[in-house]
């Protein structure tokens, strides 16, 4: 049993999810166009949530709003379902694949075989769709995999209902009708305009208020919370942006890219300014981790290292906090 479906490698694996499954139904759409009408661009602090006993530092929005904004924003409808129990879930899935229809399905990282055991960690938010099954093994097309994989029954089933934060629950979810053409014109401003307003955002916890909440907190943590829990805490940083999901620096760049297109989309040369603004700031973003792990892994010359990663983070939530209230304007 095994369904028509083109794999196409993606930076990040909900907007590669998206994108391959649009495809898969008729309608052409990059993964930078999903991620930009899903409003995915984000950051967020969550002191009071851990996760591998550190606090979330968060690059884009919650698991499934990206899908669910674009939807809605497309006039796209999607069927979402989780379960308590693993053979009814099991049978959910067998039952689309039978009529031919592949599903996304968020699941945990942990324990999934085919990732290198550097990346494997309590991360509950993957995705990936199912697109077939021969006797007890699953056809998996990951999107950030280069090539399509398998999972027996009992490996999916683990990653399915993995535990912890942000708990699967064997959640799967799949396009169920479309409109006869996608309008994107309206869908692009609704998704600028709502990323704008969450980068922008008068809380502590998100967006440029929330890189400067974090940027004083760096420069404390060496004495309040000592140098191990420290390094500690600037690795789950690091970690965020750049092992998970790609992060701050590679969301910038999928946002540049967005804009690039919905340059072309809106005849509008301001977001194709504005895209190459957006790019530069995740270069700022690169150096930031850069400079991060070479403190956390004991390789900085830098006797003020904090201080100064510090004041990286500062600068790039100036730049941020005045490109979106430029970009706001635009549309």
């Amino acid at each position: 049993m095994q369904i028509d479906f083109t794999h196409k490698q993606a930076a990040h694996c909900e907007n590669g999810v998206v994108s391959n499954l649009m495809r898969h139904n008729g309608f052409e759409v990059s993964e930078p166009m999903v991620f930009g009408i899903g409003s995915g661009l984000l950051f967020s602090y969550l002191p009071f949530l851990k996760v591998n006993y550190a606090p979330v530092f968060t690059y884009r929005a919650m698991p499934g709003l990206i899908f669910n904004r674009f939807a809605k924003r497309t006039g796209i409808k999607v069927k979402r379902e989780k379960f308590k129990n693993p053979v009814d879930a099991k049978a959910r899935l067998d039952a689309n694949l039978e009529k031919d229809n592949p599903v996304g399905l968020q699941v945990g990282v942990y324990s999934l075989p085919y990732f290198p055991e550097e990346y494997r960690f309590h991360f509950n938010a993957h995705n990936m769709v199912v697109y077939g099954r021969e006797g007890d093994t699953y056809l998996i097309s990951d999107p950030v995999m280069e090539s399509v994989t398998t999972l027996t029954a009992k490996e999916l089933e683990k990653v399915r209902f993995a535990k912890g934060a942000f708990a699967p629950k064997g959640h799967m979810y799949y396009p169920i009708s479309f409109p006869e053409t996608l309008q994107l014109d309206k869908a692009i401003e609704m998704g600028i305009k709502q990323t704008s307003r969450d980068m922008l955002a008068p809380v502590p916890i998100v967006g440029v208020k929330a890189m400067r909440w974090v940027a004083s907190n760096i420069r404390k943590w060496p004495k309040k919370i000592g140098p191990k829990k420290a390094n500690h805490y600037l690795g789950q940083i690091v970690r965020m942006q750049e092992e998970i999901g790609t992060g701050g620096g590679g969301f910038r760049y999928i946002y540049a890219a967005f804009l690039q297109e919905s340059g072309r989309v809106l005849n509008n040369a301001r977001l194709s300014e504005l895209s190459q603004e957006m790019t530069e700031i995740g270069d700022l973003w690169r150096d930031f981790a850069l400079d991060a792990s070479r403190i956390y892994k004991n390789r900085s010359a830098q006797s003020d290292g904090y201080n100064k990663i510090a004041h990286q983070l500062e600068t790039i939530a100036d730049r941020e906090a005045i490109f979106f209230k430029t970009l706001k304007k635009s549309v």
